[in-house]
């Protein structure tokens, strides 16, 4: 096959002017002024000569392509459930049956004996003749008989809601089209709290559909265009909460389950920089205590309580302190106690507040990650747990509180067989140029030599306070076992090491982000893991800006590149506030158009202002058409104006899924394929001798 050349994005010219400081952008055309509909031929045409020269040139890759993508299907089980858990008569639990791209979900009846599993719903079914396919929402109603599901058919996270009778498959209401996920029921199984999404993506509406009339009722509208609007449900459930909020501020209310069309009452109000969540204790609506986690008073966070009549931020008295070692991130409040789940020192704990006093759950090794699994019950003396660590694979964990037991439910299975002896995990830490102290996580096969002659794959993220958990990846085996070390750089804009680690990489800060990343490499060549051109770096997002950042700043330290769905056009997004998420991302990058300050530090390192004419390694580039988060222009711009300036000739590619979104494409199969691209990318550029 003839590999096809290289597309050459035609320059039209546009000029913009902000702060005296006049913008060309050659490639603004790329952008369709009909989006979220994107039928510009121009575009669409572009897009297409992208996606066929990629294809091209992974034409005679293909067998190389297939291998991987085997090896990753074949550490996954073909059959596949979850633990069961409890609720209201009921066990739940999901299954992958042999083949199956998607989960069905199931029940089983547990009086007056445990009966059959039921279809509780088929997502395979659902997604039959879907290019893509996501499940939101799965709310059964407490009664057990009703279940309100929506789904998402092409990326665009506008979801389709619907409600059925489960016993017959009727459905209840008419499909309420343009949704956010979340569903919560009212206590009388007669109707639901839901949200709508706006034009510009943003879910600013919390409504409740009365079954019983088919009428909708305005629960809550938010005219902010920086907020999003949130529903929850308190784990007594006696309480829904209605929240608003952004990045860095929150403003939570309040209802009766039993009564959700009552007034809402207004926790604390609204004022910048004040993020705080909420849970209940008590048996009923009107009793028992709100159980606050705020940073008001500390940057990680502290507890407070308040009686439920006096939620009124006055009355709020101290119930667990967070510090500069101990950042609280979020907690859960059953009956007989309150689970915090925090970190100390940047390492995962579970901290258990009850009548007996305060205590943690040990765990083995000296690093790993842990989470809440589904923990449904209010009245309980258990909670689930999820486990794992850079060796350890997923594990599920039962622990009892009053007994300090904890007890294995499952473990991941990986078939073929995994010896967690036969890899070796570390815990850098990394001195950044500031003398900041940076962690790093790396596995690697035992015999892996360190004398500067492996590949390694580094990967980041670095937004939003999101920390990438040192976690296992049966995915990632694939390249330790050719050679491959793969590693995690915690770097600022997370909030690995507590809060303070996210603010010190946002804002003014953002460039401690790029630079801890590079400083990450380089202890990787310094310390014999690797060696300058031998690093393969990936990121999503997010995490797309930090590649396009560090490529800039350091092109001869990596020898491949995968920027998956990259916010890189980021000055010129920041400027338009009638994109969807601009308003909101303020807080987190800057507001570009009011102040001139934000605006000049944004250019200095928005990665597509900052191409310049320099060798840049192989790149391998993502997009989604219908990505409402990094909007597909953002890389396609990006990628055109590499082409135009850099000096070397090395491959970029550019893949654009044309039915998908933010998360490429859905189906675990299918994204497994994807993966096996973005890893033999990576083999034929840093090691061919293990194609």
């Amino acid at each position: 096959m003839r590999e096809t050349p290289a597309p050459i994005a035609p320059r039209r010219p546009y000029r913009h002017s902000y702060h005296g400081v006049d913008l060309e952008d050659h490639y603004y055309w790329l952008q369709d002024p009909n989006y979220p509909q994107v039928d510009d031929p121009d575009v669409l045409a572009y897009l297409e000569a992208e996606n066929d020269y990629f294809h091209s040139w992974f034409e005679p890759h293909q067998g190389l392509t297939q291998t991987l993508f085997e090896e990753l299907k074949s550490r996954k089980p073909e059959q596949d459930e979850s633990v069961p858990y409890e609720k209201n008569g009921y066990r739940y639990r999901w299954r992958f049956r042999a083949g199956d791209q998607y989960r069905v979900w199931l029940r089983q009846p547990t009086a007056p004996q445990l009966g059959a599993w039921e279809t509780l719903l088929d997502e395979n079914a659902l997604a039959a003749d879907c290019e893509y396919f996501r499940l939101g929402a799965l709310a059964v109603s407490p009664d057990g008989s009703k279940l309100a599901f929506s789904t998402d058919s092409n990326g665009s996270e506008r979801f389709t809601l619907k409600v059925i009778e489960i016993d017959s498959g009727d459905e209840l209401t008419p499909a309420i089209e343009n949704c956010a996920g979340s569903v919560v029921w009212n206590a009388s199984n007669t109707g639901f709290a839901y949200r709508l999404v706006n034009e510009q993506w943003r879910p600013d509406k919390a409504l409740f559909r009365d079954l019983t009339t088919g009428d909708d009722t305005l629960l809550y509208e938010e005219h902010d265009e920086s907020f999003f609007v949130g529903l929850g449900l308190s784990q007594s459930e006696q309480l829904m909460f209605i929240s608003a909020g952004d990045h860095i501020t929150s403003e939570v209310r309040f209802v009766p389950r039993d009564d959700v069309l009552a007034r809402p009452t207004l926790i604390a109000p609204r004022r910048s920089g004040h993020e705080y969540d909420v849970d209940h204790q008590g048996d009923s609506a009107v009793s028992g205590r709100l159980i606050i986690r705020s940073n008001r008073q500390q940057a990680n966070f502290d507890l407070f309580e308040t009686p439920v009549n006096a939620p009124d931020e006055s009355q709020w008295q101290a119930m667990l302190a967070g510090d500069d070692r101990h950042y609280l991130m979020g907690h859960v409040a059953f009956a007989q106690a309150t689970v915090v789940c925090l970190r100390i020192d940047g390492l995962d704990q579970i901290q258990i507040i009850d009548e007996a006093g305060t205590h943690q759950i040990d765990f083995p090794e000296p690093a790993y990650s842990l989470d809440l699994g589904t923990n449904p019950t209010y009245d309980t003396d258990t909670l689930r747990i999820a486990y794992t660590s850079m060796v350890t694979p997923h594990t599920v964990y039962d622990y009892n509180w009053r007994q300090g037991k904890l007890t294995s439910l499952k473990v991941q299975e990986i078939p073929g067989g995994y010896d967690a002896g036969d890899y070796v995990s570390e815990r850098l830490q990394v001195t950044a140029r500031d003398g900041s102290l940076v962690p790093m996580s790396l596995v690697r096969h035992k015999d892996t030599p360190v004398n500067g002659s492996a590949p390694v794959y580094l990967y980041g993220y670095g937004a939003y306070g999101h920390a990438i958990p040192p976690s296992f990846s049966s995915n990632v085996i694939s390249l330790l076992q050719r050679g491959f070390s793969f590693a995690i750089a915690h770097i600022r804009g997370g909030d690995d090491l507590g809060y303070h680690w996210y603010t010190s990489g946002k804002l003014a800060q953002r460039t401690n982000t790029f630079n801890d990343f590079v400083d990450c490499a380089r202890h990787l060549i310094a310390s014999g893991h690797t060696q300058a051109g031998k690093i393969a770096i990936g990121g999503g997002s997010a995490g797309g800006e930090l590649m396009g950042a560090v490529i800039n700043q350091a092109p001869e330290l990596f020898g491949a590149v995968a920027a998956h769905v990259p916010f890189v056009d980021v000055l010129t997004t920041m400027l338009n506030p009638d994109l969807p998420l601009t308003p909101m991302e303020w807080p987190e990058w800057g507001n570009p158009i009011e102040d001139a300050e934000a605006f000049h530090h944004i250019r200095s390192y928005s990665p597509v202002d900052q191409v310049s004419a320099q060798d840049y390694p192989p790149m391998l580039v993502t997009a989604g058409l219908n990505d409402p988060r990094v909007t597909y222009w953002e890389p396609a711009k990006w990628v055109a104006k590499l082409r135009h300036t850099k000096t070397d000739s090395h491959v970029l590619l550019l893949k654009t899924n044309m039915g998908a979104g933010h998360g490429g494409q859905s189906g675990r199969f299918t994204a497994l394929e994807e993966l096996a691209e973005e890893y033999a990318f990576f083999l034929l550029q840093l090691a061919p001798d293990q194609t």
